[in-house]
């Protein structure tokens, strides 16, 4: 059984943990060549998505509802988050590592994302949206609080286009446990 301080571990050395799409009891590790990354300094937001964002139409929060996060994440057709993903999560959260970005319209929870804080670093799981643009105002909220609270690096795992819009890019893994070393093992 994957514990906690395994996934912590995990992170320290570069690597996390997915469950097998096909059979959820398995879960293996990952340590992409090249990993998808945001520097909260390089964020970008389209003009329109601020707009949208200062409005405050949406409510948001952190941690209000992580689990109800999760299992949103999780309902897709095919999904690396299994039961076991969600316990562990679960008491990462409990231990003050796990945070999710909420998005809420008229009290329902219609976008959010979850990860992992350590040090310097925020470790982005996953993301979902039931309402256009709210899974996108979660990121920039997640960016808003990563700036006042020090984040340095915000590891998007795998790059997509729908991260790229906010600035990600791609780089080595090499590259990637260099800026990982300096900013993970920080009093935060």
């Amino acid at each position: 059984m994957l514990t906690a301080h395994q996934v912590l571990e995990g992170y320290l050395f570069g690597v996390f943990p997915m469950a097998d799409e096909d059979n959820h009891a398995i879960i293996n590790w990952y340590e992409p060549k090249k990993r998808g990354i945001i520097l909260p300094s390089d964020f970008k937001v389209s003009k329109s998505l601020r707009l949208l964002y200062q409005k405050n139409i949406f409510d948001k929060s952190i941690n209000k509802d992580f689990e109800a996060t999760m299992r949103a994440c999780a309902n897709r057709g095919e999904t690396w988050i299994s039961e076991d993903i969600i316990e562990v999560f679960m008491g990462l959260k409990s231990l003050k590592f796990g945070y999710s970005f909420e998005i809420w319209q008229d009290k329902k929870l219609v976008g959010g994302l979850y990860g992992v804080r350590m040090g310097n670093v925020f470790f982005g799981e996953s993301m979902f949206h039931t309402v256009s643009n709210a899974s996108k105002l979660a990121m920039v909220y997640l960016m808003e609080w990563a700036i006042e609270t020090g984040i340095q690096l915000i590891d998007c795992q795998y790059i997509t286009d729908h991260l790229k819009q906010f600035g990600a890019k791609e780089i080595t893994q090499k590259a990637y446990l260099k800026l990982l070393g300096k900013n993970v093992l920080v009093e935060s």
